[in-house]
């Protein structure tokens, strides 16, 4: 290689550095992108950091998971979000995305859980449901007397089940970008799938076979209108709800606290959803919640490591903290010490597990 051409490259090298120096510095607000369900938490954060005179207030935006994670993903500088809410742990697919495109370094801070819950308005019906019954209502397909796959015929609740109310099944949930619909297929759907005989054949033979129709089963969601996508906005989906008592809504658990005046949630199991029975693991349909941060923009867009050390705060994220009293179940201690250490140490995650 030529001295002139090795010159030319060190100084497109150094152009490269200043412009997204200089460029971050115009942008000295942290933007936060990702789950509608964390968007609550990581805004309450926002504002205390505001508050406290360290910084700017965060941008922060409810884009829903996997369309946050999308765009953390996209690459590295200004123009890219510098942290990602996501109520899922990051996919393997999304982090060689993240990896492909430059974004190396990726520090994974689990927050606390999340229940999701089924609910409907204050003066609807009561509903006691398992995940079965969940399933029997707004799979596409479910299994017919013969054992066979038929389109869903259920109509109404009482169709699944006798003991349920004679109401039309109409769902609003989250779309398929929502973190909150990945776990609802899986800590729902999947389950209930399981409790079907024939479909536990189904599951076997794929493991026989290396192929997934079960998995295909469970993630299909009615499209005859018994199930709604309703967008990223929960707070939307509590005001259809309350508009119309007979509809029911899937959501975080954090829009049922906030809106007890409003909505009441349904048992799963028998088990209603609440502070304590998802604390203590009784509540079947919870989740982790993550906040992912952007290693490479530290030092560089002001204030991300104050924030993550606000985030990570016993203040904030501990069982008196203000983030539990805007409905967030705190980790245990083991695990909130593992938090605190790598966000201190702002340490890079070695990859998702699957």
């Amino acid at each position: 290689m030529s001295k002139k051409l090795i010159a030319c490259t060190a100084a497109a090298a150094v152009v490269g550095t200043f412009a997204f120096a200089g460029t971050a510095v115009a942008r000295d607000q942290i933007r936060v992108v990702g789950s509608s369900t964390v968007y609550p938490f990581t805004t309450a954060v926002a504002e205390q950091f505001g508050k406290s005179g360290t910084g700017k207030t965060p941008v922060v935006e409810s884009t829903g998971t996997g369309g946050g994670l999308k765009l953390f993903c996209a690459g590295v500088g200004p123009d890219h979000p510098d942290m990602a809410n996501a109520s899922r742990a990051i996919k393997k697919s999304e982090y060689e995305d993240c990896q492909k495109n430059g974004v190396k370094d990726i520090v994974e801070l689990k927050v606390g859980f999340d229940g999701i819950v089924i609910a409907n308005a204050k003066d609807g019906p009561a509903l006691n449901l398992t995940q079965d019954q969940v399933f029997r209502a707004l799979a596409k397909e479910i299994a017919g007397p013969d054992g066979k796959l038929i389109a869903n015929p259920n109509k109404t609740w009482k169709d699944v089940d006798a003991s349920l109310p004679d109401e039309k099944i109409e769902v609003l949930g989250p779309p398929p970008t929502s973190g909150t619909r990945d776990a609802f297929l899986e800590l729902v759907m999947e389950k209930g799938a399981e409790k079907s005989d024939a479909l536990k054949a189904i599951k076997e033979d794929d493991k026989k076979n290396k192929t997934k129709n079960f998995e295909k089963i469970w993630k299909s969601v009615r499209e005859d209108g018994a199930w709604i996508d309703a967008g990223e906005n929960d707070n939307l989906i509590v005001q259809k709800l309350e508009a119309n008592p007979k509809a029911v809504g899937v959501f975080g658990y954090s829009f049922l606290e906030e809106n007890t005046a409003k909505i009441k949630g349904a048992t799963i199991g028998g088990i209603e959803a609440n502070f304590d029975n998802i604390a203590g693991g009784k509540y079947p349909v919870s989740r982790p919640l993550f906040v992912y941060v952007k290693k490479a923009h530290v030092g560089v867009i002001p204030g991300i490591k104050e924030f993550v050390a606000e985030y990570i705060s016993e203040k904030a994220m501990g069982e008196e903290g203000y983030l539990s009293k805007k409905g967030l179940i705190p980790l245990p201690s083991d695990e909130a010490a593992k938090t605190a250490k790598t966000g201190a140490d702002l340490a890079s995650m070695s990859g998702p597990s699957s």
